[in-house]
């Protein structure tokens, strides 16, 4: 699989640990982020990963500053993209499965490098259940591209 990872400064170490442990894995790694810790600007990273998975550059993406909050709100002003911000296995799947997200999001003053292991475990193991959450899925991009009122 083609992943893209993208950080800010505070995600240097965290960034680095999982490209190793994904290439392990045999995955493919785009690496969009920072390799420094000076200050970078999570929005910057976000916009940069979002465009990524929605050009199909990446298959999917991984977004992790500070908190998390910040580059999956970046990620999530690109059309097209469904970020979600995670801190346990089961949001990390669900979002996968019931919400068809396409950017894993998660902060590194958050949680530690095991949690982030396992979360991306978890959201790659995750397959989109379709159903009644592709309609829902569908209404979200539907509010997107068109602002509609429910």
């Amino acid at each position: 699989m083609r992943i893209a990872i993208a950080n800010d400064h505070a995600a240097v170490d965290m960034k680095n640990m999982l490209i190793d442990y994904l290439k392990e894995k045999g995955h493919t790694i785009i690496n969009l982020g920072t390799d420094t810790k000076e200050s970078y600007d999570y929005p910057l990273a976000g916009a940069r990963l979002g465009l990524y998975v929605r050009e199909g550059k990446a298959d999917i993406g991984i977004g992790i500053c500070g908190t998390g909050i910040g580059i999956s709100l970046a990620c999530n002003k690109i059309r097209g993209i469904r970020a979600a911000c995670c801190s346990d296995t089961f949001s990390a799947a669900m979002a996968r499965e019931h919400n068809n997200a396409n950017i894993l999001c998660f902060g590194a003053r958050v949680i530690g490098d095991e949690t982030a292991k396992t979360l991306v475990d978890a959201f790659l193991n995750a397959k989109f259940q379709g159903g009644k959450h592709a309609r829902r899925v569908s209404m979200v991009m539907d509010i997107e591209t068109r602002e509609t009122k429910y």
